[in-house]
């Protein structure tokens, strides 16, 4: 499981945040958080403790904290200690509120990191899970060069020196946008995957021959992009006259990444292809079908439709009537 060292709230990059740390300096290397939702822990200061987890962050907002301030030193001492239990990785206290000192020698006792921020709880709690969300989303490297083609992140695959980024020039050169090259990063954000580059590879491209490249240098800015949702996988392949390839675009191919399944077309390489307006015509049927239009559907229907009525036999219409049977369409 991945988790986040309570120390990086106070890194730069979490500096919109706006924490500062009352106390555990000491401490908040070895305290981890495992989530990124957040807790509110109110009813666990009223005595049910039972669904706190340590891995979350606890926000001490107007409403817990309001309530401390209503017991007895003692009970608040208690009602701390009953939540502290809980293994808990830090508090945060929103609003800049007074805290009650036994609050504070309470989070002491237990070790526990405790920050004040001036932002309302409602603020901090979207950001902080916002930022927490993206450090804590699981991420897999995958070899290949991902670009914005027409607004459909496209993720294209191949050995190495078959060509990816030769076409991915071209394509740049047509007004489409770079994302990463050879190593593109991807994390799992909810229900769909987000590609990115390193900070080291940013910006920057492989073109045999040449050696590396700087497109934000060359192109200007309106040629890259920072992350794109991943949304299409094109794999180039040598071509194989052996091998039978899809020519009626009926055959759904997937590629699973992360445990999501992304649509995927091998794309054979031969002389006098142009794979860059391949890989454009790809994205564009891609987005035709994203609005329920599938154009090779389209045709075998109305092929299928058209050779019955005629009580023509046609060897491609078997196999259409194949394929649309696999899929239970009638």
């Amino acid at each position: 499981m991945k988790s986040v060292p309570v120390a990086e709230l106070l890194s730069d990059d979490a500096e919109h945040l706006g924490l500062k740390l009352i106390y555990g300096k000491k401490i908040i290397d070895d305290k981890h958080i495992t989530h990124f939702r957040i807790q509110k822990p109110g009813l666990a200061l009223a005595g049910y403790c039972d669904h706190i987890h340590s891995g979350r962050v606890q926000i001490l907002g107007n409403t817990e904290v309001s309530y401390l301030w209503t017991l007895a030193p003692d009970q608040r001492k208690q009602a701390m200690a009953g939540v502290c239990q809980k293994g808990v990785c830090c508090f945060i206290v929103t609003k800049d509120l007074h805290l009650p000192q036994e609050v504070i020698d309470t989070v002491k006792v237990f070790s526990i990191p405790l920050f004040k921020t001036d932002r309302v709880s409602s603020e901090t709690i979207i950001d902080l899970s916002v930022y927490l969300e993206d450090r804590l989303a699981p991420d897999t490297v995958c070899h290949g060069v991902f670009l914005d083609v027409f607004g459909i992140g496209t993720l294209i695959t191949g050995r190495s020196g078959i060509g990816k980024s030769e076409c991915a020039v071209e394509l740049i050169k047509r007004g489409h946008r770079l994302v990463a090259d050879d190593a593109v990063r991807f994390k799992r954000i909810q229900d769909y995957l987000e590609g990115s580059s390193s900070d080291i590879l940013r910006y920057h491209m492989e073109v045999r021959g040449l050696g590396i490249i700087n497109i934000k240098d060359m192109f200007g800015v309106a040629a890259i992009r920072l992350r794109k949702k991943l949304e299409l996988v094109i794999e180039f392949t040598d071509w194989n006259p052996d091998i039978s390839y899809d020519r009626l675009g009926l055959d759904n191919v997937y590629q699973e990444i992360l445990r999501h399944r992304i649509p995927k077309i091998v794309l054979p390489i031969s002389a006098g292809r142009n794979m860059a307006v391949i890989v454009e015509i790809a994205a564009r049927n891609h987005l035709l079908k994203i609005m329920g239009y599938d154009s090779a559907k389209q045709f075998a229907e109305k092929l299928t439709s058209a050779i019955s009525d005629g009580g023509i036999h046609n060897p491609m219409a078997d196999e259409i009537d194949k394929r649309m049977g696999r899929w239970g369409v009638e």
